[in-house]
């Protein structure tokens, strides 16, 4: 799946199914392209330009088929908790209840099966099981890696007892966007997509909430906590960023001792960030659960 960003009124531009047997099996695959009804994002990593999008179908429009090919199934995704969050604001925006009712994350099964891998991108997911990369970013040709990736995943989860890391998926019921740039239109300031103004620069504005202290695990985040990132993420380091700044997190660029949270997926790497979070014994999570904490953060005081 393909989307015009992270945050919460982005919306989908591209989707591809590959339905599985209880053994891994492929028994079909599915691809359309979707008419997002604004600006297509970062063009330069999913190549949809406007133009290609403008004739595609609207979400409304492909909602039924694609309810057909994952009703009754679990929704296997690498870093889930995101696709299934884009899935089920596109289905309330329609007015319709995404039919999923379980999602499995493939970067947490990597961590159960404790597989060596160098980061936790996909393609590195793909290389450690011998599966090519045609077209990164492409839905289908993600959606082809990591079927093809799952099923010995799959197979090494059964021969070591390995328990599959099963979440529940709890649908929207309702929505409202906010006003965005339309299809065809570029949007203007901060959040802006276009790369000869969003990309080079990253400027940000300053967070306007103070800083409430450390993340306690079990609590939601708030707004005004400073969050640092290190190491390689499954999506795009900006486009993350970008989501955290939306939700009235404060991104910092290095890690100090008003560092409210560390995400990085490798705890054990000795990057500085990571020695400087247990020196000061910042809390630390990855990159799965802090989608998952993004869903619920907690305005500031006042």
């Amino acid at each position: 799946m393909e989307t015009t960003g992270l945050a919460r009124d982005d919306r989908i531009i591209s989707a591809a199914v590959y339905r599985l047997d209880a053994r891994g099996e492929v028994e079909d695959h599915w691809y359309t392209m979707v008419n997002p009804e604004r600006d297509p994002g970062p063009v330069w990593i999913h190549g949809l330009t406007s133009e290609a999008l403008e004739g595609a179908p609207l979400f409304q429009d492909i909602a039924e088929e694609f309810a057909t090919r994952l009703e009754g199934r679990v929704l296997v995704a690498h870093n889930a908790v995101f696709d299934w969050q884009m899935i089920a604001r596109e289905y309330a925006r329609a007015q319709r209840e995404a039919p999923v009712r379980q999602r499995l994350c493939t970067i947490a099964l990597s961590k159960e099966l404790g597989l060596p891998l160098p980061n936790h991108k996909l393609e590195s997911l793909a290389a450690h099981f011998g599966v090519v990369q045609q077209r990164a970013h492409h839905a289908l040709d993600d959606a082809r890696v990591l079927a093809e990736a799952f099923r010995p995943s799959l197979a090494a989860a059964a021969a070591g007892g390995v328990r599959l890391p099963l979440h529940e998926c709890r649908p929207l019921t309702e929505w409202a966007d906010r006003p965005v740039p339309h299809i065809g239109q570029q949007s203007s300031g901060y959040g802006s997509y276009r790369p000869s103004s969003w990309r080079p620069s990253r400027k940000r504005p300053v967070c306007p909430y103070p800083n409430p202290g450390r993340y306690e695990d079990g609590k939601p985040l708030k707004q005004g906590m400073r969050i640092a990132f290190s190491g390689d993420t499954s999506v795009e380091r900006e486009l993350l960023e970008d989501r955290a700044v939306e939700a009235g997190l404060h991104v910092a660029t290095s890690l100090s001792r008003l560092t409210s949270l560390l995400v990085t997926n490798d705890p054990d790497s000795g990057t500085s960030k990571v020695v400087k979070a247990r020196q000061y014994g910042t809390p630390v999570v990855d990159e799965a659960a802090f989608g998952q904490l993004l869903r619920d953060v907690e305005p500031a005081d006042g």
